[in-house]
């Protein structure tokens, strides 16, 4: 439920994948169960990062709640490992630092939003809600696909100072064709996705890559 009271629907049912780091097993006991139950996220809890990180390497989550205060293990370490590797990741920090305007100063805003322990299941609940509609969360891989992947052809594009026209006769393809997968209103072909790549002399990996897939 957002802060005006209307619950945002995921499409399609699908559920988000949400990882949580905490060294704490009650909290974590808690998070699983509690966000389990509402069957709107696939919930992964973890209380040492070595593990959250292999974890990532076969599957990333899209938001992280981490905590700050874990013990021997530093959160801001684990934040700027998962900035540096899982950038597309959402992450959500959880602190016991009286003061959110200390965290934020500390961390210069490089997360997306901050939660002070202890918080009620309502404010998590604004917090993720504000962060699926944010980054689109629970989308299907083809609609994320196809809204990525068209800005970045037209700006593939733009830097070689092409119109569409020209990029039709580099391609091949048609400037209809062209436009509607740069909107991000149809997926191109394997054919047509070659051609562009080869076009804009992109390993099509590389393209993939840069829009996190």
């Amino acid at each position: 439920m957002t802060e005006s009271g209307i619950v945002v629907e995921i499409p399609g049912g699908s559920r988000v994948d949400l990882a949580v780091l905490d060294d704490d097993p009650d909290f974590l006991q808690f998070m699983d169960d509690v966000l389990t139950d509402e069957g709107r996220y696939v919930v992964r809890c973890f209380t040492n990062p070595r593990d959250m990180y292999r974890s990532f390497e076969e599957q990333l989550p899209s938001i992280l709640l981490l905590d700050m205060k874990m013990g021997e293990h530093r959160g801001d370490t684990v934040l700027q490992e998962v900035q540096s590797r899982w950038a597309n990741v959402c992450i959500i920090v959880v602190t016991g630092y009286p003061s959110l305007g200390d965290m934020r100063a500390k961390f210069q805003q490089k997360v997306f939003d901050y939660l002070a322990k202890p918080f009620s299941m309502d404010e998590l609940r604004v917090t993720l809600d504000k962060a699926i509609v944010t980054f689109g969360l629970g989308r299907s891989q083809q609609d994320l696909l196809r809204e990525r992947l068209g800005p970045r052809i037209r700006l593939l594009r733009s830097e070689r100072n092409w119109s569409l026209k020209d990029f039709a006769a580099a391609t091949n393809l048609s400037v209809s064709q062209l436009s509607s997968i740069e909107r991000g209103a149809h997926l191109p072909s394997m054919e047509s996705f070659l051609a562009v790549c080869q076009a804009l002399e992109q390993r099509p990996g590389d393209v993939f890559g840069s829009i996190g897939f």
